[in-house]
């Protein structure tokens, strides 16, 4: 599959996604399609098919009109048949699993981050064996595939809020671009003057256009970033701390694991040993 590269945070071009056939012109009902090279962002796009993507090493993020996701090892993102999205692939090795529409019949239209249990990443491995583009497919792959779905079906109700918001509200991208590009030392009055407003307007202006208030995205923004450093072998949790922000490893600690259930530690641990299976 290529699909043209756009710029990740480019809302615009929503407006004119490309269809991708990842059929490639066959006819089976699912497959996959197992990803691991240099880094890519795929642009704006969309497909008729559900779409699973398991990142098994690095950090995937997905956009779409309503929000930003990352997607941490040993996690999953659901992407709707239909949905507009963009992709941006840094250090990974993925496998996506791919379902025509009736195989998961759902009315929901959200992207959403999903914990892999075990039993799903194993199938999701297996999987990779059926491409989605063969030219055709056989009773067991078909029977398999449909397991898989069935499992889809239930794991659909147990996400994880890895997700940021999105706007196209001036003042609002203005004060997110700022607050992701300063997360170590941005506070209230910097951004604010940054993008040319008071701090009561600028946070009047994100809860509005947003939904949530502009201190609850610094956290999420800081833990976000936070999970996809403690994905790679090279800083200390006390260098992932304050490079998002935080005063010393101890906060950062509380913070992640009222927010995730684990330490830093713990987590960067799981993870690691995961990329390594």
């Amino acid at each position: 599959m290529t699909v043209p590269a756009r710029p990740a945070n480019d809302l615009s071009v929503a407006a004119n996604v490309e269809m991708v056939d990842m059929r490639e012109g066959g006819q089976v009902l699912a497959g996959t399609f197992p990803y691991e090279g240099d880094d890519l962002v795929t642009g704006w796009h969309t497909h008729d098919l559900h779409q699973i993507e398991y990142a098994f090493q690095g950090v995937v993020e997905v956009e779409t009109t309503a929000g930003h996701y990352l997607l941490p090892p040993q996690q999953a993102v659901w992407i709707p048949a239909g949905l507009a999205h963009n992709t941006t692939l840094k250090r990974v090795r993925t496998v996506s699993v791919f379902f025509d529409r009736h195989m998961v019949p759902t009315t929901d239209d959200r992207a959403r981050i999903l914990a892999a249990a075990p039993v799903i990443r194993e199938m999701i491995v297996y999987a990779a064996r059926w491409p989605i583009t063969r030219p055709a497919s056989d009773p067991v792959a078909d029977s398999f595939f449909e397991a898989l779905a069935q499992l889809t079906v239930d794991w659909l109700d147990h996400e994880t809020p890895l997700c940021l918001p999105t706007s196209t509200e001036p003042v609002a991208v203005a004060v997110m671009a700022y607050t992701n590009a300063h997360l170590d030392v941005v506070t209230a009055g910097t951004v604010s003057r940054a993008v040319g407003v008071s701090e009561r307007t600028m946070r009047r202006h994100f809860v509005s256009a947003t939904g949530m208030p502009w201190r609850q995205y610094l956290l999420q923004a800081r833990l976000l970033r936070s999970m996809a450093l403690l994905a790679e072998p090279g800083p200390t949790v006390l260098d992932v701390a304050t490079t998002v922000g935080f005063d010393s490893a101890s906060a950062f600690s509380r913070a992640f694991g009222r927010s995730t259930g684990e330490t830093p530690t713990a987590y960067r641990r799981r993870v690691l040993t995961s990329a390594q299976s």
